[in-house]
């Protein structure tokens, strides 16, 4: 694929979702690259054009000369159009709907519940402890169907013993929980108790490409909690 034109994701920051697609595009063993914005610029043209949710992920290909939004679509179109040789997704019917069962639940099940949490312990003016609390139960409650799921299967990956694109959407937001270096909610929670769950984040991790990408989300989270402390300090 050297011949290939460099794949664009815009991004903003430390954002986890443009890194799901970052996981996808390391893997595939594609060229890519961030294109990061502020956040004010996400809601105003010219990213609009291209976005025109104000958010990001949002890839552009020239290869193609499409243009895709939302996380969970780009990692579709990315298989669909990359991923010939089956590497990060199953052909045969029960195997790859299991897959996409296991992406729609990242996408609807634990985005936005590890995303509101986030908010409310980082970002709201006022602290909500029901809020909090809400949302840390769901982190639980997720890290929990993941566990429970490897334990009765007996499986490395969420759909047999083969790495899937949904194993890799799930990586960033895991990284921000916990008791890690750069996560910064639910940090009361030891997640270290789901032991199916920790060794399958450590197999991911493994991976030579999830470990490139991942380092890049760590240093962008290390450079911005030691920014903030710092100015606490001052």
């Amino acid at each position: 694929m050297s011949s290939l034109q460099t794949l664009i994701v815009y991004s903003s920051g430390p954002s986890p979702n443009p890194y799901k697609v970052a996981f996808v595009l390391e893997e595939l063993g594609l060229p890519w690259k961030f294109e990061s914005l502020p956040m004010p610029d996400l809601k105003k043209e010219p990213y609009t054009n291209l976005n025109p949710n104000g958010r990001v992920p949002t890839l552009v290909d020239p290869n193609t000369g499409l243009t895709i939004w939302e996380s969970g679509a780009i990692v579709d179109y990315l298989v669909e159009e990359y991923d010939k040789d089956a590497k990060l997704h199953y052909t045969t019917p029960k195997e790859k709907n299991l897959t996409r069962s296991w992406q729609y639940f990242q996408v609807s099940g634990q985005g936005p519940y590890f995303g509101q949490l986030g908010w409310f312990e980082n970002h709201h003016t006022e602290k909500l402890p029901s809020a909090i609390e809400r949302y840390t139960n769901e982190v639980r409650r997720v890290i929990g169907v993941i566990d429970g799921h490897l334990a009765k299967n007996g499986t490395d990956f969420l759909v047999g013993a083969k790495v899937t694109y949904a194993d890799l959407m799930f990586i960033p937001y895991f990284k921000s929980v916990g008791k890690g270096k750069i996560t910064l909610m639910a940090k009361d929670v030891d997640t270290a108790q789901w032991v199916h769950y920790t060794a399958w984040l450590k197999r991911l991790h493994d991976r030579p490409a999830v470990a490139k990408v991942a380092k890049m989300y760590e240093d962008i989270w290390e450079q911005i909690i030691a920014a903030k402390a710092a100015e606490n300090s001052g």
